[in-house]
């Protein structure tokens, strides 16, 4: 996987302006989707078990999130993916804040039990948590552990047969095979509220235009990574509110010419 790929597979996402629907939080709504336009993406947010099913068949990607979560909108997740799965359309599932509390880490396993998601994408303390691992979790953000994330993305992808992103300092995807590490990025992205959330639905919207959903998770992640890092040049000096906006503006600007100069790839295996 090189920068070539990153470059092809984001092409392909502003050529085809896949449909991404978003199952989300109430807290990230907006940002996600304007962050979606910004790359080139079509974002849909419906939520109504009336409807998901048949928005979802209609969709490039599903992308899944339980940052405010209830029991109607988990029954609506689990409608959506499961008419997902019939028609051949990913799911990608952030399992936000997996761990905080008994009934949002049986809510995450739920939806991986009753849907195949094509890709798990949270920090270390939720994707161990879905996995049956303990790890320390404050709120919705991972604390300190000396676990190693790049096996626990090997176990979680293992275990549901997934493609297992774990961001943090160095952003780890795997499958039961093969890992990469991705040195890019910036800290002041975990400043902006619905970041990751944000970056799970341009997951999505990588998938929906490359079959290999390996391939389409490290694309996503080096051009979401290669974006902060350019906006953290221009305004990140200001502080996280023009840091956010300059981000939203470099997803729509970053390119071939970012992307070959500045992509890091790490093949571990």
């Amino acid at each position: 996987m090189d920068s070539k790929v990153v470059v092809q597979t984001l092409t392909k996402v502003r050529e085809q302006s896949p449909l991404v629907h978003n199952i989300t939080n109430v807290v990230v709504t907006n940002f996600t989707a304007n962050g979606l336009l910004a790359l080139g993406a079509s974002p849909v947010m419906a939520y109504a078990k009336e409807e998901v099913a048949d928005m979802a068949k209609i969709a490039g990607a599903l992308v899944l999130n339980i940052g405010t979560l209830d029991e109607e909108k988990v029954e609506s997740m689990i409608i959506a993916g499961k008419a997902a799965n019939e028609t051949g359309v990913p799911v990608v599932f952030d399992p936000v804040g997996a761990g905080a509390t008994a009934y949002r880490t049986e809510a995450a396993r739920r939806i991986m039990r009753e849907v195949k998601v094509a890709v798990l994408r949270g920090n270390a303390a939720e994707v161990a948590h879905v996995t049956g691992r303990k790890w320390e979790i404050k709120g919705v953000d991972a604390g300190k552990s000396n676990g190693n994330t790049v096996e626990l993305a090997k176990e979680a992808a293992a275990k549901w047969q997934t493609i297992a992103v774990i961001t943090g300092k160095a952003d780890v995807i795997a499958d039961r095979e093969s890992a990469f590490l991705i040195h890019n990025g910036d800290p002041m992205l975990t400043k902006v509220t619905g970041a990751g959330c944000l970056l799970s639905a341009v997951i999505g919207a990588f998938t929906a235009v490359e079959k290999d959903a390996a391939a389409a998770a490290i694309a996503a992640v080096v051009t979401y990574g290669v974006a902060a890092e350019a906006a953290m040049k221009i305004r990140g000096e200001e502080g996280p509110g023009s840091f956010q906006i300059e981000f939203l503006n470099q997803l729509a600007k970053v390119g071939e010419e970012n992307i070959a100069a500045f992509a890091e790839i790490e093949k571990l295996f």
